[in-house]
């Protein structure tokens, strides 16, 4: 099997800073392409913009008119294989006269996968797994989406550091300062969906919208969607979101996310209460977790997460932490699940 060049590696990290400018909502993956000559000169570059735009290869073609003859076009996603609001990637570049072709990860598409395939079949020489690790982590939540066809979901709350959301009257505004507040806005435009239960919405009558610091309605605004089986008011403010309004009408919530993998919503930001919260990490739908922590205490109830039926230690949920910071006097927390072996060996200890 043919091996990369160091050009070809070194123009696959360049196909990445580009995938990172496109559009992380949307539903289609953040793609870069790099098109190089036989002798490691970049020729042409490009990525994908969002549904309905070009793909990386096509925007990048299309800087030479469409005429790549001998040259090497480094993907950092397969090539697709399938007609969808555009073309097959795999044909264009065929037509072209692309003479090879390097890509970082295959297309997990049921119907979009097969490009590599199909540009070997054309006489195109084809290398696969490029900087696979870096592009699997850089593309993680969309191909998770894919291949278990469900949306990527994160969790988040703020807490104070004794876990509590709430003082005894319920009351929650404000636990974390105006940075953290800011930095929870972004992470909802940064989402196809936010999700909440009904016991928010009537208690709260939360807009749901990501907002930037002088209160403005940011460019993407994720559709909100409601969990549960009571009503939601008619004068609710939910009802007057720019995006629309998905309520659910039930607490399914496996069916909640294939209804919303349906719609092509591939990132879901769930920020309901402790009851929702807990039900998503009880269920195993959680894929990510986004903790505020205010330096204060409550004590008390109304814990960020409930009982999840862990009766000992073996049944514990670590995460692996992605990221940390301080937000003003707040400290800002993401990670992962971190997979429990116990649960399966039978240790206890």
């Amino acid at each position: 099997m043919p091996s990369p060049s160091d050009a070809e590696i070194a123009a696959m990290r360049r196909a990445l800073e580009l995938a990172a400018q496109g559009p992380i909502t949307g539903g289609n993956p953040r793609v870069g392409c790099v098109l190089m000559t036989p002798d490691g000169r970049i020729a042409a570059d490009g990525w994908h913009r969002g549904a309905g735009t070009p793909h990386a290869e096509v925007d990048a073609l299309g800087r030479l008119d469409g005429r790549a003859d001998g040259l090497t076009a480094v993907v950092t996603l397969e090539p697709c294989n399938h007609w969808g609001r555009t073309g097959p990637c795999s044909e264009a570049l065929i037509a072209a006269g692309v003479a090879r072709v390097v890509y970082g990860v295959p297309d997990p598409g049921a119907h979009s996968a097969g490009g590599a395939e199909r540009l070997r079949a054309a006489g195109v020489e084809v290398v696969g797994g490029v900087l696979a690790d870096q592009i699997e982590e850089f593309l993680g939540g969309w191909l998770a989406s894919v291949r278990r066809g469900r949306p990527w979901v994160t969790v988040k709350w703020a807490s104070t550091l004794d876990g509590r959301t709430a003082a005894a009257d319920g009351s929650s505004r404000w636990i974390t300062g105006a940075a953290a507040r800011q930095r929870v806005h972004e992470e909802r435009a940064a989402n196809d969906a936010i999700l909440v239960g009904t016991g928010t919405i009537l208690a709260d009558d939360p807009s749901l919208t990501a907002r930037g610091d002088a209160g403005e309605l940011l460019a993407h605004q994720p559709v909100p969607v409601v969990v549960g089986e009571r009503p939601i008011p008619a004068d609710a403010a939910v009802r007057r979101h720019p995006a629309g309004l998905i309520a659910a009408g039930h607490r399914d919530l496996a069916a909640v996310l294939a209804d919303l993998n349906a719609r092509g919503l591939r990132r879901v930001y769930v920020e309901g209460g402790p009851t929702l919260a807990s039900a998503f990490v009880g269920a195993g739908l959680a894929d990510a977790f986004s903790v505020y922590l205010a330096p204060a205490l409550l004590g008390g109830g109304h814990l960020a997460i409930g009982d999840l039926g862990i009766p000992s230690m073996a049944g514990i949920h670590r995460l692996r932490l992605d990221h940390v910071e301080r937000l003003g006097d707040d400290i800002h927390l993401t990670g992962r699940p971190v997979p429990n072996p116990d649960l399966h060996s039978g240790r206890t200890t």
